[in-house]
């Protein structure tokens, strides 16, 4: 198949799979109900949620920058704050060209594209093992809230859909006879040994993290990071009265419920994020689907929006950099 069609089916599918969990959260809405709890919403927090959503990308431009030094050294924390800016920009268009094309633009001689690639997928080690670490503390501290909701709808879904364990298991089984099939016909087919090289780049970068110096240093920017992502969970409730009651440890369990609509390939999460988040709200805390729809989108909508104004500030830095 021709590459460039791929790619616009790609593009379709993504579109239509956003489309889908849209419907699903918005199919039975009340409009008129929607719109009186946005004329109620408290716009101090939001403005504390933008203050938390600014913080969190310095941390992650800290965070990358650490990572990248061993290949690297002179790496400079503006260059991987403007990368990760653009990266989220093209994000909210195209899912997963962001993260190819931030690592483009910090490359080097020395640190070459494969290696800054294998840095990434070290973040995304740390992130999920942070969104794994938020639900075991969210589990501990409030398991007769959480315990049955968690099991029922996240780990053992309704019968005839498989759990994410099975999902969990699935993917790593295909992904190690992909690793294994690759390596295995790395030198009689030319197709694996192209294959085989670029991951072996990729394992280097995922290394950078056991060469860098100041480990607690990069381990306080992803618990920096993460704090301020369950701050702006935090401050999205406060925003909505009738979901203000609700306290630091619930905002910790929306943020990681919410978190795992990012693994979705879907344009800047919309959609699945919407639908997950209204449905653990209402099934936690029996809150309307008005009230769980505008928290979402209270959320995602305006961290979209600063997403975009800052890529796009970071675009034009970048270009007048380039230029001096």
């Amino acid at each position: 198949m021709n590459e460039k069609i791929r790619q616009i089916l790609k593009y379709v599918v993504t579109a239509l799979l956003a489309v889908f969990f849209i419907w699903l959260a918005v199919r039975k809405i009340e409009w008129a109900e929607f719109w009186q709890g946005l004329t109620q919403t408290r716009w101090g927090y939001i403005v504390l949620f933008l203050i938390a959503s600014v913080v969190a990308l310095v941390f992650r431009a800290f965070r990358w920058q650490k990572l990248l030094q061993p290949l690297e050294p002179d790496t400079k924390v503006i260059r991987t704050w403007d990368a990760t800016n653009v990266g989220n920009l093209a994000n909210v268009a195209l899912p997963g060209v962001g993260e190819l094309l931030r690592c483009g633009m910090v490359t080097s001689p020395r640190a070459t594209y494969d290696k800054v690639l294998g840095t990434v997928l070290m973040e995304r080690i740390w992130d999920v093992l942070a969104i794994v670490v938020l639900f075991v503390v969210a589990l501990a501290l409030k398991w007769n809230e959480f315990g049955s909701f968690f099991q029922d709808t996240i780990l053992a879904p309704a019968s005839g859909r498989l759990s994410l364990w099975w999902i969990a298991v699935i993917v790593l089984a295909v992904g190690a006879a992909a690793v294994w099939a690759v390596f295995h016909w790395r030198h009689s087919n030319k197709l694996c040994g192209r294959i085989a090289a670029a991951v072996k780049g990729m394992l280097e970068g995922v290394g950078t993290f056991f060469k860098m110096d100041h480990k607690l240093r990069f381990a306080l920017y992803t618990a920096g990071l993460w704090l301020m992502y369950i701050l702006m969970s935090y401050f999205g409730l406060k925003a909505i009265p009738a979901l203000s009651h609700l306290g630091f440890i619930d905002a910790l369990f929306i943020s990681a419920v919410g978190n795992i609509a990012s693994v979705i390939p879907v344009p800047s999460g919309m959609g699945p994020y919407h639908y997950l988040v209204m449905v653990t709200l209402g099934s936690l805390y029996a809150c309307t689907s008005e009230i769980g729809l505008l928290y979402a989108v209270l959320c995602h909508e305006t961290h979209a929006i600063l997403i975009i104004l800052l890529g796009v500030i970071s675009y034009i830095h970048r270009g007048v950099r380039k230029k001096n």
